[in-house]
């Protein structure tokens, strides 16, 4: 095998018939130091902007630009992150979590000069394909993967296999993973002590599904705050649902026998979803039966009454999830990082309207 390097004065390409310019005569021209020309060119974030600037007007007026292929030989690098969605396709188009997920993604990779692969994995038989793929040496710089599902073992492997990687969502098995998340816990029990301060009893949930981290983290806040309030976590109160529309109304379905006067729901699909068995079943919001979701991302149909709900900044969260893949790739895996983002709770007619 050959390997070509290309010196470091490939990182540009003369224009016209300009004087070839190196690295070196930039970070002069500048007054800093060839590291920080080859961080800028790069699109690194620990740059100060002062410095950044002036390096870009140097380049600038200089008349060259940096060049894709060179740069990739020179850093050996493929400038490639692969982004892992546990999802078909239909599922990305119709979920605006993955949507806006993606969205971030995107963003920061156009912003710090990476090319971005998805790879949907609907199945295990999709994992046992991709994963050879991903993991090929050359191909992705790293990877970012959506936190899956018990049995999920694409994880476990890509951590095992040295490449970077980030998780997006709270990983089954912690272990050296770096991962993103919101405290789901803390936002859900806020969520449900809203319930409870407006002296809702027989407060029902809408769990995510059974075998995700999400959804257990959000039961065990939706439990916590029960029994915070003193009041019966009861198991005909919980029904599990997955995240879509129609899982919240055949969720709630199963809840109206029960009686719930409030209903924490999961996302906000599921209490779009929600609501719209309430009112088939003659019931009004808030006044019978108030509502609060999680994500506050705006939906196609949005509810009506409007919706109390947990934001997290879904497109911020795939923006900083880059961030910090970048970091694994330029300072290694480890120690592993940790980012909480924050959440709110919006309150709205859902649960105090009239």
């Amino acid at each position: 095998m050959v390997v070509i390097r290309a010196p470091a004065s490939a990182l540009f390409s003369p224009i016209d018939h300009m004087p070839e310019l190196t690295l070196e005569d930039i970070a002069r021209k500048a007054g800093v130091s060839r590291s920080t020309v080859s961080r800028v060119v790069n699109n690194h974030p620990n740059v100060r902007e002062a410095v950044r600037s002036r390096v870009q007007q140097v380049i600038q007026e200089s008349g060259f630009h940096p060049n894709a292929a060179a740069r990739a030989l020179a850093s050996q690098r493929s400038w490639m992150i692969g982004l892992v969605l546990p999802r078909t396709v239909g599922a990305i188009f119709v979920d605006p979590y993955f949507s806006r997920l993606t969205q971030g993604v995107a963003q920061a990779c156009n912003q710090y000069n990476y090319t971005l692969a998805l790879f949907l994995v609907g199945s295990p038989e999709d994992q046992a394909k991709i994963y050879p793929r991903i993991s090929r040496k050359g191909l992705l710089d790293g990877v970012i993967v959506q936190s899956g599902q018990i049995g999920d073992h694409l994880i476990e492997r890509l951590s095992t296999s040295g490449m970077p990687l980030v998780v997006a969502g709270r990983p089954f098995l912690e272990g050296d993973i770096s991962y993103i998340d919101v405290d789901n816990i803390q936002s859900t029990f806020e969520a449900v002590s809203h319930l409870v301060a407006i002296g809702r009893k027989r407060i029902a949930t809408i769990s995510g599904p059974s075998n995700s981290t999400v959804g257990i983290d959000r039961l065990v806040g939706y439990s916590r705050a029960l029994q915070a309030a003193g009041l019966p976590v009861d198991p005909l109160l919980i029904v599990p649902g997955d995240f879509t529309e129609q899982g919240g109304y055949l969720a709630m379905q199963q809840l109206l026998p029960h009686y719930p006067d409030a209903v924490f729901a999961a996302s906000d699909a599921m209490a779009v979803g929600g609501m719209r068995a309430v009112k088939e079943a003659g019931l009004s919001i808030p006044r019978d039966v108030a509502f609060v979701g999680y994500d506050d991302i705006p939906l196609i149909n949005p509810p009506d009454p409007p919706l109390t709900t947990v934001r997290q900044l879904v497109t911020q969260f795939g923006y900083k999830a880059v961030e910090m893949l970048i970091d694994l790739i330029d300072n290694g895996i480890l120690p592993q990082r940790r980012v909480m983002m924050e959440t709110e709770l919006f309150i709205r007619k859902s649960t105090v309207g009239r």
